[in-house]
């Protein structure tokens, strides 16, 4: 069952109660990596495996996001700033547990290419508080296989 969650700003990605944070260097330039996050937004299953399908809603404002295992998130673009930062929130799951979820992607120049940041603040009970701690490594994993898949797409 779907439930709406507490509606975070961009600040939450500082003060959330679980913050996850991973980082990763590519070789693609910062501008193409953006492209690939908030404007290309239907691709994002080709390289993010955990990612089945993502809509844009609401003419970019929004987005509607289906993982592998049946989880749906509808999410709003909290800021989409070229080519430094795109974050959004997700405002409805039928996750269990979850009180707010923000979702934080930075982009850095780093030589040549890309320094990818990732972070994933959240809130909710006890208990998805704790399983999201204890998914941390599964999910550092899976960022990294994601953005290492993402610059193969996007470097020549």
């Amino acid at each position: 069952m779907a439930h709406r969650l507490r509606p975070e700003g961009l600040a939450f990605v500082e003060t959330a109660p679980v913050r996850l944070v991973f980082a990763r260097e590519v070789s693609a330039p910062p501008e193409r990596v953006f492209h690939a996050l908030a404007e290309d937004v239907t691709g994002w299953a080709q390289w993010f495996p955990a990612v089945t399908s993502v809509q844009p809603l609401d003419d970019g404002a929004g987005r509607d996001v289906r993982l592998r295992g049946g989880t749906r998130f509808r999410e709003t673009v909290l800021v989409a700033k070229e080519p430094e930062v795109y974050a959004y929130r997700v405002d409805v799951t039928n996750a269990p547990g979850v009180r707010a979820l923000v979702e934080e992607w930075r982009l850095s120049p780093a030589g040549a290419g890309t320094r990818v940041q990732w972070t994933f603040a959240a809130d909710g009970n006890g208990a998805f508080r704790a399983v999201l701690r204890l998914a941390r490594a599964g999910l550092g994993r899976s960022f990294r296989g994601a953005v290492t898949k993402l610059d193969r797409r996007l470097t020549p």
